[in-house]
Order: C-alpha cells, then sequence, then structure tokens
C-alpha cells in the first residue's frame, strides 16, 4: 500500500522544480528571473492531474513537498542560528515549515478544485489562492509569520514595484502569480494563443504595473527628513546574554563609535543605537542609562537606543517589555516604544495569557531562566517620536515584517522610520558557515516598507547589516556583517499619503475574501448539480 503522505512519480519532477526555483527568488541569491516563473513548472503538473479524487490526492501532495523544499530551504536558519542555544529550535523548525506547506497544499487542492470543476485558468485561480495564503500567514494572531511573501522576491530591483504604495507587497505576489498562471496557460495551449492576445495580456501583466513603477522611480520628489547616524557596535550574542558583561562591552564599543563618529562629521539631529544596546533594565541601570544622557547633552543629539522595560503593578507584580528609549538633545528620556510583534516562543509563548506567565514568575523565583523566557509583555501604543521639524516611527527587530505596524506610524505623521534590531541571533563571525541567510533576508523587508509609505528608513543591527533605505526603496551606506562601524547619513522622505497608506492591506483582504467565496460557491454548485468531484 502507498503512503498517503510521501510524494510518488511524476510528484517528485516539476513541483520540486518550482521549489527550488521559488528558493533562488529570494536572499542571499535574489535572481530576478526565477520570481516570473518558479511556478509554472508547478502549474503543468496540476493542469496533468486527473480531475478525480485521486488527482486531487497528488496535487496536494506535491504542493505539500514543493513547500517542503522551498520552506525548508529558505528558513533553514530557524535550526542552524538557534541550535548553539537550545536543540529545540529544530522542532521550532520541522513544525513551521510542516504548516506552512500545509497551506500551500490548501492552496493547491484549491485551485485544482476550481479547474476541475470550472475549467478557472490558473492566471486567475493562482494569484487569489496563493495571496490569500499569505493574508492567513500573517493573521495567525500569536504565529503570525509573514516573513518573505513572494512580493518581496523583488526588493533587488525596486524599480519594478514600485506599484506597491497602491496594492502593498501583496499586489507584487498577485501579479508574479498572475504571470506564472499565464505562462503556464500558454504553454498548456502549446503557445497557439494568438499575437494580438498576447500582446494584450503581456500589456496588461507586465506593461502597467512596471510602466508605472518606473514611472514613480523617475518622478518621485523627496526630501531630507532627517539627518541619522546609526552604529553598529558588533557585540556577539553569547556576550550579550551575560547581561553584567555585556552592559560594559556595549557601552565601550557604543560610546567609542559614536563620539569617533560624531568628531569626524557634521553633527546628525539623531543617533541610533541597535536592539537591547543596553541588554538590561535600563531604570535599573543608573550608571548606564546616566552616561548614555550625558553623551546626548554634551553632543547636543537626541539619541535612540533598545533596551529592558520593566513596569511593575501594585500588587507586586511586573511585566517586562522589549522596549526602544528616546532621549532629547539635553538628555531628558521623552518615550519609550515597547514591540508589540513578539517573536514566538523566544519573545512570548504563544496563546498563553500573560497572567499565567506573571504567576509562573512568581513561583519559580528570581534565578531560573523561565522568570524571563517567553513571557515579554506587549506593547499597545505606537505614537510618533517628535524630532525637530520631523517625526519618526520604531520597528524593533522583526517588527518590520508585518506592514500594519509601519502603516500606523505613517498614519500617525511619522515622515521616516527607524528599524533597531539584534540580527546576531541570525549568525556568528565564526565559523563562516553559521552566517545564515537570514542576515539578508531580514533587511530585505525594509524596502517594502519604504516603497509602500514612500519614507525613508534607517537599520541600526548589532552585527549588521546596518542600513539607510530612500522612498523609491534604494539601499545606501550598508555596512559589512560583523564588524563595528557607524554612519551618518540624510534619511529621506516624501509629503504623500500613498494608497496603500490610506487602505492598507486591501487587496490582501480581497484576495481571502474571493477565496472563500469560489470555496463556497463551488461548493453550492456542486450541490446543486451533483458534480463529479466531491472532494
Amino acid at each position: 500500500m502507498k503512503h498517503p503522505i510521501l510524494p510518488r512519480g511524476k510528484e517528485l519532477g516539476l513541483p520540486i522544480l518550482s521549489g527550488i526555483l521559488l528558493w533562488l527568488c529570494f536572499p542571499p541569491f535574489h535572481l530576478l528571473i526565477p520570481p516570473l516563473v518558479a511556478l509554472t513548472p508547478y502549474l503543468v503538473f496540476v493542469a496533468s492531474c486527473a480531475h478525480d479524487q485521486a488527482g486531487a490526492a497528488s496535487v496536494r501532495r506535491a504542493s505539500f513537498w514543493m513547500g517542503m523544499v522551498f520552506y525548508g530551504a529558505l528558513l533553514y536558519w530557524l535550526f542552524i542560528a538557534l541550535v548553539y542555544y537550545t536543540w529545540l529550535s529544530l522542532l521550532g523548525y520541522l513544525i513551521t515549515v510542516i504548516v506552512l506547506s500545509a497551506f500551500l497544499a490548501l492552496a493547491g487542492w484549491a485551485i485544482h478544485l476550481l479547474r476541475a470543476r470550472h475549467d478557472i485558468p490558473f492566471w486567475a485561480s493562482l494569484p487569489i489562492f496563493w495571496t490569500a495564503i499569505e493574508w492567513l500567514r500573517a493573521h495567525l494572531g500569536d504565529i503570525a509569520f509573514p516573513w518573505l511573501g513572494l512580493g518581496h522576491s523583488l526588493t533587488a530591483y525596486p524599480w519594478l514595484v514600485g506599484f506597491a504604495d497602491v496594492t502593498g507587497a501583496r499586489g507584487v505576489t498577485f501579479w508574479l502569480t498572475a504571470v506564472n498562471g499565464a505562462l503556464a496557460e500558454w504553454w498548456l495551449a502549446g503557445w497557439r494563443v494568438r499575437w494580438p492576445q498576447r500582446a494584450a495580456t503581456f500589456l496588461l501583466l507586465l506593461g502597467l504595473p512596471v510602466g508605472y513603477s518606473l514611472f514613480r522611480y523617475a518622478t518621485l520628489e523627496t526630501r531630507v527628513a532627517a539627518r541619522v547616524l546609526v552604529v553598529q557596535p558588533n557585540i556577539p550574542e553569547h556576550l550579550k546574554l551575560d547581561r553584567d558583561q555585556a552592559e560594559d562591552s556595549s557601552r565601550t564599543a557604543l560610546g567609542a563609535l559614536t563620539n569617533r563618529a560624531l568628531s569626524t562629521g557634521a553633527k546628525p539631529d539623531l543617533v541610533v543605537w541597535p536592539e537591547t544596546a543596553l541588554p538590561n533594565f535600563f531604570e535599573q541601570a543608573r550608571g548606564w542609562t546616566l552616561w548614555a544622557a550625558t553623551l546626548a547633552r554634551r553632543n547636543d543629539v537626541a539619541l535612540l537606543f533598545g533596551a529592558l522595560d520593566l513596569e511593575r503593578h501594585r500588587s507586586g507584580g511586573f511585566d517586562y517589555y522589549n522596549a526602544a528609549v528616546y532621549l532629547n538633545e539635553e538628555g531628558n528620556q521623552i518615550g519609550v516604544y515597547r514591540k508589540h510583534y513578539l517573536v514566538p516562543v523566544v519573545e512570548r509563548v504563544p496563546f498563553v495569557p500573560i497572567a499565567w506567565l506573571r504567576e509562573l514568575r512568581a513561583k519559580v523565583g528570581p534565578d531560573s531562566f523561565l522568570r524571563w523566557f517567553g513571557g515579554f509583555g506587549r506593547g499597545r501604543e505606537a505614537s510618533a517620536f517628535p524630532l525637530n521639524d520631523s517625526s519618526f516611527g520604531v520597528l524593533i527587530c522583526y517588527e518590520s515584517i508585518f506592514p500594519a505596524l509601519s502603516r500606523q506610524f505613517r498614519r500617525d505623521g511619522a515622515e521616516f522610520l527607524i528599524n533597531i534590531t539584534n540580527d546576531a541571533w541570525f549568525g556568528r563571525e565564526q565559523p563562516r558557515l553559521s552566517r545564515t541567510s537570514a542576515l539578508y533576508q531580514h533587511p530585505a523587508h525594509l524596502v517594502m516598507r519604504a516603497i509602500e509609505h514612500r519614507v525613508g528608513v534607517a537599520r541600526a543591527a548589532n552585527t549588521g547589516i546596518s542600513m539607510f533605505v530612500d522612498p523609491l526603496g534604494r539601499i545606501s551606506h550598508a555596512t559589512n556583517l560583523f564588524e563595528p562601524d557607524a554612519v551618518v547619513a540624510e534619511v529621506q522622505t516624501t509629503d504623500e499619503l500613498t494608497i496603500y497608506t490610506r487602505f492598507g492591506d486591501w487587496l490582501g483582504w480581497l484576495a481571502a475574501v474571493a477565496a472563500l467565496v469560489l470555496l463556497i460557491g463551488s461548493e453550492w454548485q456542486r450541490r446543486r448539480n451533483a458534480g463529479p468531484l466531491a472532494s
């Protein structure tokens, strides 16, 4: 008896090829052609499957294993980067890849179903269901993980995806899947489609989005929002985990790099240190915070740095947060931003109420690692910080992969974004094999955030890559990995409030609703007409 899950025969061919091509779409490869063709082999396979239960099962299996190849290669860093700290990373990696692959199996089943029952072409069904699956990944509450949707595959070519200021990254996904679907249909038709029809399709699928993008790229007017100094201290993660030692190391590295940069160039408006630059609670590290305030006051610059924030309750309990502390030019604290989107398990145990975690902290004692593991509080407010005549919003670590937060800042008046992060989790300087692709994948999201809202972004990363992104999506002043550095640059912005900023992920919601309507409508029609495929 054949196993119902393992792939067989032709399921190992074209779908696996598509899985490999999808992997090549993203950093560190970031090739241009694969996003336009990666799913075409898979769709040709789907078209070859019988319109019955066996064919549907074959599509589900092939879609799942395409996902295992794609996500397994794309997200291998979930295991490699964290295995130094816990072998549970292997379990987290496997669960993540299996769940995401199961989503692809669901999308594949729906595409095959609609083709079998209603002969809906791939260029129509694939964009709806692939985009709906990406939307679902971003709306899973505590385990939401919208890492590198297909739309982010072209962030190395920002001149191609300028229409994201209308549709967001989800619109780029929709477009790429439509192109793949059209290529598959042409291949299946033996390229017998009449040339006028081909030209019209080409104009619709390529000419309009790319033409709009090129027009925006050539005509968008930008202006300077602020002059920013980003500092990359390069403190290894194993050292940061020793909080007392990390405080001294961070202070030494940050002080030397910041003072050197301030003494050799034009004075910036804002100095930015990375996530957990102070790897302790800033209210308890009096000496460290006094030193930071003195540095800001002596140099007459505002200062933003990552730290831990502690909130005590009258009951005697407390909550703690991954936070960003903002000091003005006089060294006075004028704001704290608390991270909203928490890394599952590492920062917050999914679906466990915070009250339970407070009780656990009270029981285990101050010396247990469980006192600090997986129980971070979630920030609620996300107001833009003022800076001279400008303002900015703060994204901590992987909050950059959630478009809604950047949109909220922009709608609240932020003229540019600051991303502080500690990507030391994603790799070590030595051995070189420990330098995972996440070090390149993570910053790629900021290109899309910049284009979606037509704002500039400054990124300060502990071990790199620190960089600046302008409203056109162009990266500049990128630092080298695992090298201490400090870079000053002007952050650009625009006066536009884009369609995407105004209306949000409207295309993602439409795709999700359309997917649901199509499936419900298909099932209703099947029952009404007693169709042959009742999967």
